[in-house]
């Protein structure tokens, strides 16, 4: 299986999308700071995810949720759990 996950950061309150064949090992190694993009924004929590059978699928699901049109679909999709932070 390959997921697609959105983290929120709980210092800037930006979106971090990525993808990965092992969601809890990638979410343990962004929340360590073993990852160079997200290191300075700790914590990051996961606030979606979407499993995928193909991996080219995920990632092109992951460039769709990187997009303008992508952030937008997260935020519509969990206005409620994002309007009560």
């Amino acid at each position: 299986m390959n997921y697609v996950y959105v983290l929120l950061s709980g210092k800037d309150g930006k979106f971090y999308t990525g993808s990965t064949k092992d969601l809890k090992r990638r979410i343990n190694e962004h929340n360590s700071g073993r990852v160079d993009s997200t290191k300075e924004r700790l914590p990051m929590k996961l606030i979606y995810y979407e499993a995928c059978i193909d991996e080219i699928d995920a990632r092109a699901r992951e460039t769709y949720l990187k997009s303008g049109m992508g952030k937008r679909y997260i935020r519509n999709r969990l206005k409620n759990y994002l309007r009560d932070l």
